[in-house]
C-alpha cells in the first residue's frame, strides 16, 4: 500500500493547476509560427501573439476543456494533469493557426512514480507497460535505482532511468512530447491529478484510471536472475513488518502460534524483512520468535530468489507479499484496514469482517502515512485499537495456510 503524496498544489492563473510537478520554462515542441506545444504535465501551449486563441477539447468525451484568448508569451495548462487525449487547436481570429492531436506513437513518453514504496512500483509496472502498448511510445519510467533490477528482464521495452538522470536526457536533445506522474495523491477527493478517489480502486485500477488504460488486475513481470535453490529443505517465508501500525497483524497470540504450526507441518519459516524491528521508540515491532532470521539490507533480487523457491508466503498488505504474488508464489495475506480488493487478488486474503475493517477505503477518512499509529475510528488510546487485525486469530490464518496446502496436493 502506497504512502499518500502532497503535490502542493495551488491554483495559478486562469484556475489552470500548477504544483512542484510543474515542469518549468516553455513548452519544448515548435509549432508553426513560433507556437510551442507539449503534454508535459498537461496539454501546454505558448503563443507569440497577444490575442490568439487557444482551444482545448478532449477527444474521447468531446469536452472542450480550454477555450480563452492568451497572451504573447504565457504558457497556459490544462487543469488535468493525468492521461487525456487532447486536440489543441491554436486560431488567430477565425483563421486555424494549428491544430494537433494527442499521438505519442514513437514519440518519447515519461512517467514518474510519486512513490517509490516496492509495492506500488509492482503494482503499477504492468500498468505503464500497457500505456506503452496501448500508444506504441517510446517510455521511459524514472525508478529509484534499488528497484530497477527487478523490471529490467520482465520490461525489457520500458527504459527504466533514475530521476537525476531525466534532465541529462533532454539537455541532450532529446525532450519529452508528454510526461505523467502516477501515485496516491493527497487530499484523495482532488481531481487533477487523479481521475477517481484511490480508496474506491483497486492499486492497480488507480493507475490505470490515471494513464488512460483499460483497468483490470494484470500480473507483474519480475524475472529471478538467481533461480538456484539455496535451502533444500521446504520452508515458507514470511514479513511481519510494515510502515504503519495498522498495517501490523496486531493479535499477540497471532504469529507465534501460525510458526509454531508451521514447524509442525515440516516447513522451515524464514522471515524475510529488511528490518528485524520496526515501530515507534518505546513500542517496537519485533521479529516474532521461532523464525529464522534473514532480515537486513539484502538486495531484494535476493529476497526474490527466496521467494521463488517457497512453498508459500504469509504476509501482510505490504511490498513483499506484492514481490512474492509476481514471482509466482502464493500469498496468505494478513490485512484489516484495507479492503480485499485494494490489493490483487489471492485466495487466501485473510480478513475478519466481524472487526472494524477497511479504514483505508472509507471516503471518510484519508489515510495518513505521517502518522505511524494512524487508526482513524479507535484514535486517541482507544481500547479497541487496530481490532481489525487484533481479531483476526492465529487459527482463522492456520485454516487459510492448511487450505493452501490442500490445493497445492490436489494441483
Amino acid at each position: 500500500m502506497s504512502e499518500s503524496v502532497h503535490p502542493g498544489t495551488q491554483r495559478g492563473q486562469r484556475g489552470l493547476t500548477e504544483s512542484s510537478f510543474a515542469r518549468p520554462g516553455a513548452p519544448v515542441l515548435h509549432g508553426p509560427e513560433g507556437i510551442r506545444f507539449d503534454f508535459n504535465y498537461g496539454c501546454r501551449v505558448q503563443v507569440p501573439v497577444d490575442g490568439w486563441r487557444v482551444r482545448m477539447l478532449d477527444l474521447d468525451t468531446h469536452n472542450v476543456v480550454f477555450d480563452e484568448l492568451v497572451q504573447a508569451g504565457e504558457t497556459v495548462t490544462s487543469r488535468r494533469k493525468y492521461f487525456v487525449r487532447t486536440l489543441l487547436q491554436v486560431f488567430d481570429g477565425d483563421r486555424l493557426v494549428f491544430t494537433h492531436a494527442f499521438d505519442a506513437s514513437r514519440q518519447p513518453v515519461l512517467v514518474r512514480l510519486a512513490s517509490a514504496a516496492l509495492g506500488d512500483s509492482i503494482a503499477w509496472m504492468p500498468v505503464i507497460d500497457a500505456f506503452r502498448e496501448q500508444h506504441g511510445c517510446d517510455l521511459h519510467v524514472a525508478v529509484p535505482a534499488h528497484l530497477q533490477p527487478l523490471f529490467r528482464e520482465g520490461y525489457p521495452a520500458l527504459k527504466l532511468v533514475a530521476d537525476r538522470e531525466v534532465d541529462s536526457l533532454e539537455a541532450a536533445g532529446a525532450p519529452f512530447y508528454a510526461t505523467y506522474h502516477i501515485g496516491l495523491f493527497s487530499p484523495y477527493d482532488e481531481r487533477d491529478h487523479q481521475p477517481t478517489d484511490p480508496r474506491v480502486s483497486s492499486m492497480q485500477d488507480a493507475a490505470a484510471y490515471m494513464l488512460g488504460v483499460p483497468p483490470g488486475e494484470r500480473q507483474p513481470r519480475v524475472v529471478v536472475a538467481d533461480t538456484s535453490r539455496r535451502i533444500t529443505e521446504p520452508y515458507v517465508c514470511i514479513a511481519t513488518q510494515a510502515t504503519a501500525q495498522c498495517k501490523y497483524w496486531n493479535n499477540p497470540r497471532g504469529w507465534p502460534t501460525l510458526i509454531a504450526h508451521l514447524k509442525r507441518l515440516g516447513l522451515r519459516v524464514l522471515c524475510i524483512d529488511r528490518d528485524r524491528e520496526y515501530g515507534l521508540p518505546g513500542a517496537l515491532n519485533q521479529m516474532p520468535e521461532g523464525a529464522e532470521d534473514f532480515t537486513g539490507e539484502r538486495p531484494l533480487q535476493e529476497r526474490a530468489s527466496l521467494l521463488m523457491h517457497a512453498e508459500f508466503f504469509v504476509g501482510l498488505g505490504s511490498g513483499l507479499s506484492w514481490l512474492a504474488w509476481a514471482v509466482g508464489t502464493p500469498v496468505v495475506m494478513i490485512s484489516g484496514f484495507s479492503h480485499p480488493k485494494t490489493e490483487f487478488h489471492t485466495p487466501w486474503r485473510v480478513i475478519n469482517f466481524h472487526a472494524c475493517n477497511s479504514c483505508f477505503n472509507d471516503t471518510a477518512h484519508e489515510f495518513d502515512p505521517d502518522n505511524f499509529e494512524w487508526c482513524p475510528r479507535r484514535a486517541g488510546g482507544h481500547a479497541q485499537r487496530f481490532q481489525c487485525t487484533a481479531a483476526i486469530s492465529p487459527e482463522f490464518v492456520m485454516r487459510a495456510v492448511d487450505n493452501l496446502i490442500d490445493a497445492r496436493c490436489a494441483a
